[in-house]
């Protein structure tokens, strides 16, 4: 479909890295050539500027947007830059996240020994949630990009809440310690990545008696987000972060 699209104009392919959390990814710009035809727009800097149209289109993940949404008036401000914006999603992962050991060493060492030994207490860890690697997607930005992507996680088992910075997981230690051991615990959150890209639209104008017309105009910029996964919260509390509890022993003195 692309391809038709631009069949009649030539186009520049311009590849920019940009680095992320989970390694290293490209953004792949669509720039119309200077001999496309002059209506066409021909100032898009790279992916930035492009998320910044996202940001501003008419309608965004197929819900329509005033230009309130993104900081603009009926006087003043930024007004819409292109027609439409989605996030096309192209793969869908879970895995496990770094493990951490979440509790202090709880001994059960000489000269101490005590048959009955308990480890009693409670432990919290948080896991933090992915962004997308735009300006405009950081969560706290005006616009809220990445706010906008919590409807594409629906279809998925997983569940990633999109407006939280970090997700907790906790729990209450009640164990025994056998002799000569130490006793501590270690989490492993579960974690969900989604892979896509985002898709800014400017829809093709026909000519008037004082302007050329203004084919359809498309504009890509990959997108990776990931975060935890999060567990269901009762009566609409917040829910905790998924993932693997373990209770570890080790020799008294080893490390």
């Amino acid at each position: 479909m692309a391809k038709r699209r631009f069949k009649n104009k030539k186009v520049r392919y311009v590849a920019i890295g940009t680095a992320i959390t989970s390694g290293a990814a490209v953004a792949i710009v669509l720039l119309p050539s200077a001999n496309a035809a002059p209506e066409s727009r021909t100032t898009v800097s790279g992916p930035e500027e492009i998320m910044r149209m996202c940001e501003r289109s008419k309608v965004l993940e197929g819900k329509p947007q005033h230009i309130s949404d993104f900081g603009g008036s009926g006087i003043a401000g930024p007004g819409f830059e292109a027609d439409s914006c989605e996030f096309v999603e192209t793969k869908f992962e879970t895995f496990n996240g770094p493990t951490e050991k979440v509790t202090i060493d709880f001994p059960n060492c000489p000269p101490d020994l005590n048959p009955e030994a308990v480890a009693d207490g409670s432990w919290t860890t948080s896991v933090a949630q992915g962004e997308g690697k735009y300006k405009v997607t950081q969560q706290g930005a005006v616009g809220g990009l990445f706010g906008a992507l919590s409807g594409a996680w629906v279809k998925h088992k997983g569940t990633l809440d999109m407006t939280i910075r970090t997700a907790t997981a906790s729990e209450t230690i009640n164990r025994p310690i056998p002799e000569g051991k130490e006793l501590f615990v270690e989490f492993t959150p579960k974690m969900q990545r989604m892979t896509g890209k985002w898709v800014v639209k400017i829809d093709a104008k026909p000519a008037t008696t004082v302007l050329n017309p203004v084919p359809e105009q498309i504009f890509e910029a990959e997108e990776v987000v990931e975060g935890p996964v999060i567990l269901p919260g009762a009566a609409g509390a917040p829910g905790a972060a998924d993932g693997l509890i373990e209770t570890k022993l080790k020799d008294c003195g080893s490390r």
